[in-house]
């Protein structure tokens, strides 16, 4: 092709003198053609403008600017979709690859920027395919720097790092980790003087000049490049409809809502009680939690269970051994699905078995029914046993309801107390 042959006469004209063969060098008489006498490429030529700068084996950098530069032009000057344009595009990511490597030190792009208390960091990948959350569109990694925050993972060019207007969502979840409550709180357009409620920028329900897109966490409005229709679970209408359908959320609810999924903030017994009498799995779980809780001493006092690590069977769900009463967003997805159910009732039997079966300090620590005095040793954690409130006491809880009289362990441990006073009382006196 004729494209090929000028390709080839261009770089036999620009030989590197390093890179001659032997024969070459043995005839220095035989001089390559001079540079300065070969044409220059015809501003409007297309095939000169894509040899520019690709055919030299040493590059400087204002030449290669003036070959990007003149790429360009040929691309938006060639027809769309067509092989040439093809060709030209992939010779302007050469280019420009080729201008990065020679790149200054002295230039490089910081490793670290603070913005709004975001945290970025340089990313070092080429390879992933990215959006940029400013201006929406794709991050080339061969030939683009771009930077992702360690807090929220924003990401964007290192271009629009200067235009970003969003505060880190993680600083927020750090001084105030707390969920909006009300399903959808919309307020209207009106209210935002017509503006996105991020970047300020002017919307319409009719998407002149941009499309107002309504986040159904907060209820207020964006455009599209502040909100992309990403979808997430709506804890208001999960607490409240027991509604777990995905809605189209903002691209920072989206962020705030991905940070807080598994922080136990929500105290369902204060903002919901009445989801207990008609979500079953909901009074499962929190049984078992108790249960849990129950078990927790005869572990801490155990070696052997300290030294099984057996309490970081819920190292994922560390609330689980602190309270019964909170629970995060991702505690409550998982009981809608059914997860969560399975495997906590998997870890209360593993536990079970330790302090019943393969234990024996734990063995000694259980109780025999003082009502009774029959049947198998109790803990506080068996579904057939009552607990006594001031002693910690374990019974029957047939014999427990049965008997009307005050609890045995207690009446003896308030005789104790009074014969105590009493010895105390006598050797007070002369």
């Amino acid at each position: 092709m004729a494209s090929d042959e000028r390709l080839a006469r261009f770089r036999q004209a620009h030989l590197n003198p390093f890179n001659k063969t032997p024969e070459q060098l043995e005839r220095p008489d035989e001089e390559s053609p001079d540079p300065a006498q070969q044409p220059d490429p015809t501003p409007g030529d297309p095939e000169g403008a894509l040899d520019l700068g690709l055919a030299e084996d040493h590059f400087s950098r204002p030449v290669l600017r003036r070959a990007i530069e003149e790429c360009k032009r040929v691309i938006l000057a060639l027809p769309e979709h067509s092989e040439r344009q093809k060709d030209a595009v992939v010779r302007l990511i050469h280019l420009r690859l080729k201008l990065q490597e020679l790149k200054d030190p002295a230039e490089d792009e910081p490793n670290i920027r603070v913005v709004l208390e975001h945290r970025f960091y340089k990313e070092k990948s080429k390879s992933v395919k990215q959006m940029c959350d400013k201006c929406s569109t794709i991050i080339w990694g061969l030939i683009q720097t771009w930077y992702t925050c360690t807090g929220c993972y924003y990401r964007c060019h290192s271009k629009c790092l200067p235009l970003v207007s969003r505060p880190c969502v993680r600083a927020q979840v750090s001084h105030q980790a707390e969920y909006q409550l009300s399903i959808c709180p919309e307020s209207g357009l009106d209210s935002q003087d017509y503006r996105c409620a991020e970047c300020r920028a002017p919307i319409s329900l009719r998407g002149v000049p941009s499309e107002a897109r309504q986040c159904d966490y907060t209820g207020l409005y964006y455009c599209s490049s502040c909100h992309w229709n990403d979808l997430a679970v709506v804890p208001a209408r999960a607490i409240h409809n027991w509604d777990f359908e995905p809605r189209k959320v903002s691209r920072c609810s989206m962020r705030y809502l991905a940070l807080m999924v598994s922080r136990p903030v929500l105290k369902l017994r204060e903002i919901n009680p009445l989801l207990f009498n008609y979500v079953e799995e909901l009074v499962e779980i929190r049984k078992l939690r108790q249960d849990i809780l129950l078990m927790k001493p005869y572990f801490i006092t155990c070696k052997e269970a300290m030294e099984a690590r057996l309490l970081l069977q819920l190292q994922d769900r560390q609330h689980f051994v602190e309270n019964d009463e909170m629970y995060s967003l991702q505690d409550l997805i998982d009981i809608e699905a059914g997860r969560l159910g399975c495997s906590l009732t998997e870890i209360h039997t593993l536990f079970a078995k330790h302090i019943k079966l393969d234990c024996e300090r734990c063995q000694a620590k259980g109780f025999v029914c003082e009502l009774c005095r029959e049947g198998d040793v109790l803990f506080p954690f068996d579904s057939h046993t009552s607990v006594c409130a001031d002693c910690s006491a374990v019974f029957h809880r047939d014999c427990y309801y049965d008997n009307s009289t005050t609890c045995p362990r207690c009446a003896r441990l308030s005789l104790r107390k009074q014969s105590l006073f009493q010895d105390s009382g006598t050797e007070a006196e002369p």
